[in-house]
């Protein structure tokens, strides 16, 4: 390949990288002229066109490309691409997967490839690697990045967050902006929650995304006023104050705090829809930062002088920790969006409960302080997405003559462990039906693979009815006599609205923070009878409910009262504690940077005396 194809290639991927895809179209006219055997031209135009949203042109053209080089991997990743706008999980997920492997063996044929790391030879010194072996690896090194990432969102939306895990600690890997890089890992720690993992393996791989970090410059906030007793401000930090599930335990923040005590400011960085209108009527600031960098943001903070910021995101989508790990308010808290350790050092606590956390003391897997409110640790306030329906006051049992369990979670979140409790539940409970409803299931090729899956762990695929995601999914769980929580990542809001809607919930309570979520709600709302301490007192349990009708009947007339009159909904005794909270781990630094002031005078009166 000669050098001036290698620069056209490269700069390619500069545009690529920049979001200018018809500046790639023009380099992609450059190679044409050049050589227009080559398949490079045809396959940067596809791809141009497939970020521009051409779909039928990015597909002939990549399959142009293919005809002049059957293993062209730009060409193949832009099918691969293709097949992933058109929701064709089985072709994306084999067309990519084949990208990666190939990109694979060719940087092993290079020997300049780590498996998981950053580069190793990269426009080395090595004089064993020329200059254009080095924008070999370069090029081959940028589409495998793509192919990572991409993949990993097909590999999410099948069932395998473990894979797509991997795929984006890899892709974290691969890439010299160290922001980008620090965006993806965080995608990953996300991903991580859905499977069973070590706490040692938790913590270690959570401190890991505060290395990103280590040169930021963090702020002193000595512009705050350290008075344990003054009015504290709090600010409220996320992408999601918007029709978001979060946005289901943020009201009460807004609402019921002790407007004498305390004062709230909102930073928006997320989009802005109707519910975010709602919110902003609310008696708090409000700051739109969603068109502001990292560092604007973070110094608007330190300059409305912050004194506890709350994070409300984690290392969830869109999330804010890069704000966070700059510092600019001297108390910073992660709560309600995440289940699991930021690892940043900039994080001073996590919000928890005694149900979520119950040991005494700093639990092994998080970098954070806990701090525990009586009851859960969030408050369910439903109503600013939509009008809640009524709850199914009669149990489908009655009518129908067989119970009916359903799932309506993130079939991201069904462990085989999960599939094989459910099965287990069909088998005990003769004529008993299972519902599975999600975006996993309103996709042809999701039913394809889900079917697959439940063939293969030999479920009665004539009593499993699998639905599609759609607007009335409240209204449906009018079908379902009992809802089966997954594990060991646990429903949270699916949760909250499956008891709202007279549906109750069957959880395992785990042995992490996450894992144990569902059972903190059902402690709040006094639903303990519903939780079980493994996966087969999960099964018992569920089929000890499915048997007594009058229980299911009763459960259906009278949950949602219940759930109202319950810890879980008390949005007044919730902010009580919560500020109780604010104000003790407040006073704490003030009295800690008190006896650094009264030390650091002694100190200096120490050194006038010895002169």
């Amino acid at each position: 390949m000669s050098d001036e194809k290698l620069n056209w290639l490269i700069l390619a991927e500069k545009f690529a990288a920049s979001g200018n895809p018809h500046s790639m179209r023009g380099v992609a006219r450059e190679i044409f002229d050049l050589d227009k055997n080559s398949a490079d031209g045809p396959a940067i135009m596809a791809e141009a066109a497939l970020y521009l949203g051409n779909l039928e042109e990015a597909e002939i053209l990549a399959r142009d490309a293919l005809t002049l080089d059957k293993d062209n991997l730009r060409a193949r990743f832009v099918l691969g691409g293709v097949a992933a706008e058109k929701f064709n999980l089985i072709d994306e997920l084999k067309l990519l997967k084949g990208v990666i492997d190939d990109a694979h063996k060719i940087l092993d044929d290079f020997h300049s490839y780590e498996h998981g790391g950053r580069f190793k030879i990269l426009f080395s010194d090595d004089k064993k690697i020329s200059e254009d072996d080095d924008k070999k690896i370069l090029l081959t090194n940028t589409i495998l990045y793509k192919a990572l990432c991409l993949i990993s969102n097909g590999l999410y939306l099948s069932g395998d967050p473990f894979s797509a895990s991997n795929a984006l600690r890899e892709a974290s890997g691969l890439t010299k902006d160290n922001e980008q890089a620090a965006e993806i890992y965080s995608k990953h720690l996300f991903l991580r929650n859905y499977r069973e993992i070590s706490p040692y393996k938790v913590k270690q791989a959570a401190q890991k995304y505060d290395s990103f970090f280590a040169s930021v410059t963090k702020f002193s906030n000595d512009n705050i006023n350290y008075a344990p007793d003054k009015k504290l401000k709090i600010g409220y930090i996320s992408p999601d104050f918007r029709q978001h599930a979060v946005s289901n335990f943020i009201m009460p923040l807004l609402k019921n705090y002790d407007a004498k005590n305390f004062s709230v400011t909102c930073y928006q960085t997320g989009k802005r829809d109707f519910v975010t209108d709602k919110l902003k009527k609310f008696k708090v600031t409000w700051r739109d930062v969603s068109k502001l960098p990292v560092q604007k943001i973070a110094q608007m903070i330190h300059d409305d002088r912050i004194d506890i910021l709350v994070d409300l995101a984690g290392h969830s989508q869109n999330n804010s920790l890069s704000v966070l790990a700059r510092k600019p308010a001297p108390i910073q808290i992660c709560a309600i969006g995440y289940t699991a350790t930021t690892g940043l050092k900039a994080v001073d606590y996590f919000l928890s409960d005694h149900i979520c956390m119950p040991e005494k003391g700093e639990p092994p897997d998080f970098t954070e302080k806990i701090l525990r409110v009586n009851g859960c640790h969030l408050c369910y306030a439903p109503g600013l997405i939509r009008d809640i329906p009524e709850a199914g006051v009669h149990a489908p049992v009655l009518k129908n003559g067989y119970v009916t369990y359903g799932s309506f979670n993130n079939f991201a979140k069904v462990s085989d462990s999960v599939l094989y409790a459910w099965r287990a539940i069909l088998e005990e409970m003769e004529n008993s039906r299972l519902v599975i409803k999600n975006k996993l299931c309103s996709i042809d090729s999701g039913v394809e693979i889900l079917t697959e899956r439940l063939k293969k762990m030999s479920f009665p695929l004539d009593r499993v009815e699998l639905r599609p995601y759609s607007k009335d999914y409240l209204e449906q769980y009018r079908d379902i006599d009992i809802a089966l929580d997954t594990f060991p990542y646990t429903g949270g809001l699916t949760t909250c609205e499956a008891l709202y809607m007279g549906v109750p919930v069957i959880a395992v309570r785990g042995k992490s923070h996450g894992s144990r979520f569902g059972s903190s709600i059902l402690t709040a709302a006094d639903l303990t009878e519903l939780i079980a301490i493994n996966p087969m007192g999960y099964i018992k349990k569920a089929v000890q409910v499915g048997q007594r009708i009058e229980f299911i009947a009763g459960y259906h007339a009278g949950l949602r009262e219940q759930l109202l009159k319950s810890r879980l909904m008390d949005a007044e005794n919730y902010m009580r504690d919560l500020e109780k909270c604010y104000r003790e781990i407040w006073r704490n630094l003030c009295e800690k940077i008190s006896e650094q002031k009264r030390f650091g005078r002694l100190k200096l009166i120490a050194e006038f005396d010895s002169h």
